[in-house]
């Protein structure tokens, strides 16, 4: 949610009967009419109400920048299918044809392009599904790999395109998410994204205590928006209800963008190292001085090292071959239909990964010898502790990996969702003109000393855990005292006239 608030009588000229609206005087000039002082959600109702609306305001900008390209990135996904349908899909022989070794494969992306180093082989996961050769190539766009797409079964070149990390995201993907992510703009525009998922959470459990805490008459009220003529009121509605039962997601997408971003991912990941959730490395090393390798799809780029396609020498050193290697990793219980396959580098094997993201999840993976065959270790994902397997599972479900068409689809409506709940808080507070703020300055002084001094301390805490929440908040809290100062100063003049 982004701007809930008191619904006070609007200017289109319907009725509200809100009967738990507060005084719009302001608290530094007006005196206490009741003879006791607000308490609970009484007193720090004013307060929530102030900040949801502050970061309504301000921040719903990033929000909805963040939520019209995450829209676009989860439609994104399977648009990929159709529109690179020719490099991805291949005809089905009839018959029972098989598909060729993917040593032969591999050449044939070699011979393609012959100046990119193969690093990893994706084999298609099902029938028609051709196979990724991904090279690194000096004219493919920077951090990414070129993916060569052959027919598995007569090793014919369909394309060549860049594909971006773990999830295989092609052109078109890969451009909504630089938007998502950094607005193209590098590190600087990282800040947009980590701003916007910071206060994310914010706005959403803020805007989850006021709607829960406002008077209503039915329950139906709580769950369902409000018929009749247009008016603040019913935008409000539908403000609130629609919040109502898209928080949880919204909170879940403010989590797991928080874990890959700049400053907040950082302290997220050390916490998750210090409890004991870090994601297991798989170890490759086939002598003592080798070093690991992650088993991530790109390990040993730039060694310069090709594997021999079908065994035998291969740098001066024995080499099975990829088709033995992968049949030793499917002897170890590399049983999924979606794997990836990192060729060796200098000291090190072959990495066979399970690359099935949706439910159940696969990914388990072991590590080859290519002199002999032999497993050089084993990385199950059950063995994953448990806040690694949940940030695994939170990042793909955010990225719409996690369960497929379901999980995009999920994605869209919450992103959707986003967007209207960002363009009905503009409405309102369009509405209330002239004054368009919901409660007056000062609605700290409200809240008691018992709950002030624990809230300020928690705020304190989460502003130095999430830095970029911590500095806006502080920049919202300067700009609200420089346009009291101003307020008053008018008021004073005013006075004196």
């Amino acid at each position: 949610m982004t701007i809930d608030d008191l619904a006070r009588p609007d200017t289109s000229g319907a009725p509200t009967t809100d009967t738990t609206a507060e005084p719009t005087a302001d608290p530094d000039t007006a005196t206490a009419t009741s003879g006791r002082a607000p308490r609970g959600w009484a007193a720090l109702r004013p307060l929530v109400l102030r900040m949801h609306f502050y970061a309504g305001v301000l921040v719903a900008p990033f929000l909805l920048v963040a939520a019209v390209s995450g829209l676009l990135y989860a439609l994104a996904v399977p648009a990929e299918k159709v529109i690179y349908a020719h490099e991805l899909e291949v005809p089905v022989p009839d018959g029972d044809a098989t598909a060729l070794p993917l040593a032969r494969q591999v050449e044939a992306a070699r011979a393609a392009n012959p100046d990119g180093t193969v690093t990893a082989v994706w084999p298609g996961a099902e029938p028609g599904a051709t196979t990724r050769v991904l090279m690194d190539d000096p004219e493919a766009p920077e951090g990414t790999s070129l993916a060569v797409f052959v027919d598995p079964y007569t090793a014919d070149v369909r394309g060549q395109l860049p594909s971006y990390g773990s999830s295989g995201a092609l052109p078109l993907r890969t451009w909504i998410s630089g938007l998502h992510v950094d607005l193209h703009l590098g590190e600087l525009g990282r800040n947009y994204s980590e701003l916007a998922a910071s206060w994310l959470w914010v706005v959403a459990l803020g805007g989850l205590a006021l709607w829960l805490g406002r008077r209503r008459k039915n329950r139906r009220a709580l769950f369902l928006p409000e018929r009749g003529p247009r008016s603040r009121r019913r935008t409000l509605s539908w403000h609130g209800t629609v919040g109502l039962w898209a928080v949880a997601g919204l909170v879940a997408l403010s989590a797991t963008g928080l874990t890959w971003s700049r400053y907040a991912g950082e302290n997220i990941g050390g916490v998750q190292d210090r409890l004991g959730g870090a994601t297991p490395k798989l170890s490759a090393a086939v002598t003592p001085g080798g070093g690991d390798a992650s088993g991530g799809e790109h390990a040993g780029h730039g060694a310069g090292h090709h594997p021999a396609p079908s065994g035998g020498d291969a740098g001066g050193s024995a080499d099975i071959g990829i088709d033995k290697a992968v049949a030793a990793a499917r002897a170890a219980g590399i049983d999924s239909p979606s794997i990836s396959v990192v060729l060796p580098a200098e000291g090190s094997g072959y990495v066979v990964k399970e690359t099935d993201k949706q439910f159940p999840v696969q990914l388990d993976s072991v590590a080859v010898n290519p002199a002999d065959g032999a497993v050089l270790d084993e990385l199950r994902f059950a063995d994953y502790p448990l806040l690694a397997q949940l940030t695994r599972v939170g990042i793909d479900a955010h990225m719409g990996l996690f369960l497929g068409l379901f999980n995009q689809l999920a994605l869209a409506a919450l992103a959707l969702a986003l967007i209207l709940l960002v363009v009905w808080g503009y409405r309102m507070w369009w509405l209330r003109r002239p004054a368009r703020r919901p409660v007056a300055r000062g609605a700290w002084r409200r809240v008691p000393p018992t709950m002030l001094l624990p809230l300020l301390a928690v705020t304190a805490l989460t502003g130095w855990f999430v830095p970029l929440l911590g500095l806006s908040l502080v920049a919202f809290l300067a700009v609200d005292l420089a346009l009291g100062i101003a307020a008053k100063a008018r008021a004073r003049s005013k006075a004196k006239a």
